[in-house]
C-alpha cells in the first residue's frame, strides 16, 4: 500500500467521521479513565446497552482511586446483568495496580498499559489514540471487517497470520494527527455502513479504494470460522429455606464463569442423573448440607457464548448440616427482600422474579 493511498483513505475517514459520528457520551471526553471504562464495556456488549451502564459506573466510581478502594462485590453489583463479568473483575484488579504502580495515573505507554489485567492490544490502542492522541491502531471487530474488505483479505479472520496482517495494514493507515478520530471513524463505518450483512457500499466514503467492492466480494468477506453445534446443559438451582423464612445463597469462586457472583446452590446434571438427585448432590458438595426438595419453581433458558443452559429451580427445605464453603467462596442466609443487594447472574435473577411473583 502506497503512502499516498493511505493518506487518501485516512483523510476520507476523518472527513466522513466529522459528519457522521455517533453521539456517544465517551466521545465527549479525553479523560483516559472514562475512555478505558467505555472500551472495556464495549467488548462483547452493544452500544445501546453500554450507555446507561457507563453513566452509572462513573457515577459510582468517578475516579480510578475510588474504583480501587471499593470491594469487588460492589463493582459486580453495578456491573450486574451486563455479562462477561471477567471484565469487571479485571477492571477492579487493574485499578488497584494503577494506584499502586502508577500513582493513580492511567499509563500512556503501550508496555505499561498492556501489563494491566484485561488490557489487550485493542484496549491499549483505543486508550493511547483516543485519550493521548498517539498514532496507534485499535482493531475491534468492526475495524477488522472494514480492513478485510478494503484489502480483500480472503483468509479466515481467526487465523494468527491474518490477525498480524490486519494489524500491519491498520498501522500503515493511522495518521500522525487525529489517530483517535480515525480509529473511531473506522469503528463507526463498520457499525453503520460496512456491516456484516448487506453492506451499504453506495454510502461508503472509501468505496473507490475498496478491493472487495471492485471484485464484488463484499458479501463474501470477511471469511469467518464455521461454528459447530452449541452444547446444551441441564442445570439445577435450589431455593433453600430455613425455619426463619430465609433462603440460602452461595458466592461463586472469583475465577471462572460468573466468578464472584452470588447464586442459588446447584449445578450441572450428569448423564443418567435425575434433576432432584443432581440438586441434592451439588448442595452437599458445595455446602455439606442436606435438603428436601418441595416443588419446582421454574425453568429458565439462557445462552452464553459457547453453550446454552436450562436452569431448573426448586423450592427446598434445609434438613441437616451447618453450611460451610466446600466448593463455593462464601454462603449467606438472607430474606427475599434483601436479595436485591447481591449481584446475581441474569438466569438467577429470573429465578428470583419467579419466586417473588409466586409469593405476592
Amino acid at each position: 500500500m502506497e503512502k499516498k493511498g493511505s493518506h487518501k483513505i485516512a483523510d476520507r475517514i476523518l472527513a466522513w467521521y466529522a459528519r457522521h459520528q455517533r453521539d456517544l457520551p465517551w466521545r465527549k471526553t479525553r479523560d483516559p479513565y472514562h475512555i478505558w471504562i467505555s472500551e472495556v464495556m464495549l467488548q462483547q456488549t452493544q452500544v445501546e446497552t453500554v450507555i446507561p451502564y457507563y453513566s452509572r459506573f462513573l457515577s459510582c466510581f468517578p475516579t480510578v482511586q475510588v474504583l480501587a478502594s471499593v470491594s469487588l462485590p460492589k463493582v459486580l453489583k453495578v456491573w450486574e446483568n451486563m455479562g462477561y463479568y471477567a471484565r469487571a473483575r479485571n477492571l477492579h484488579k487493574a485499578a488497584k495496580e494503577i494506584v499502586k504502580r502508577f500513582h493513580g495515573e492511567i499509563p500512556h505507554t503501550w508496555e505499561d498499559l498492556t501489563s494491566l489485567p484485561g488490557v489487550g492490544d485493542y484496549t491499549a490502542g483505543a486508550i493511547l489514540s483516543m485519550a493521548f492522541e498517539q498514532p496507534v491502531a485499535a482493531l475491534d471487530s468492526n475495524v477488522r471487517r472494514v480492513l478485510s474488505r478494503l484489502f480483500a483479505i480472503q483468509k479466515p479472520l481467526h487465523e494468527s497470520r491474518t490477525q498480524r496482517h490486519l494489524r500491519d495494514l491498520a498501522r500503515r493507515l493511522v495518521p500522525m494527527k487525529g489517530a483517535g478520530r480515525f480509529n473511531q471513524g473506522l469503528m463507526d463505518l463498520g457499525a453503520t455502513t460496512c456491516t456484516s450483512k448487506k453492506p451499504a457500499c453506495v454510502l461508503c466514503p472509501i468505496q473507490d479504494c475498496c478491493q472487495a467492492y471492485e471484485r464484488r466480494l463484499q458479501d463474501l468477506l470477511p471469511v469467518t470460522r464455521k461454528r459447530g453445534p452449541i452444547p446444551h446443559r441441564q442445570v439445577t438451582a435450589g431455593v433453600i429455606w430455613n425455619d426463619c423464612g430465609q433462603v440460602l445463597i452461595v458466592r461463586r469462586p472469583n475465577q471462572g464463569l460468573l466468578g464472584g457472583l452470588w447464586k442459588f446452590p446447584g449445578g450441572k446434571q450428569n448423564p443418567g442423573e435425575s434433576l432432584p438427585t443432581c440438586l441434592c448432590r451439588h448442595v452437599r458438595e458445595e455446602l455439606g448440607v442436606q435438603v428436601r426438595i418441595r416443588q419446582a419453581i421454574t425453568s429458565v433458558n439462557h445462552a452464553y457464548t459457547h453453550f446454552r443452559i436450562t436452569l431448573h429451580a426448586f423450592h427446598c427445605a434445609h434438613q441437616a448440616g451447618e453450611p460451610k464453603p466446600l466448593t463455593c467462596a462464601d454462603w449467606h442466609w438472607t430474606t427475599l427482600g434483601r436479595l436485591k443487594n447481591f449481584a446475581f447472574s441474569k438466569a438467577d435473577r429470573k429465578v428470583i422474579c419467579a419466586v417473588l411473583s409466586k409469593n405476592d
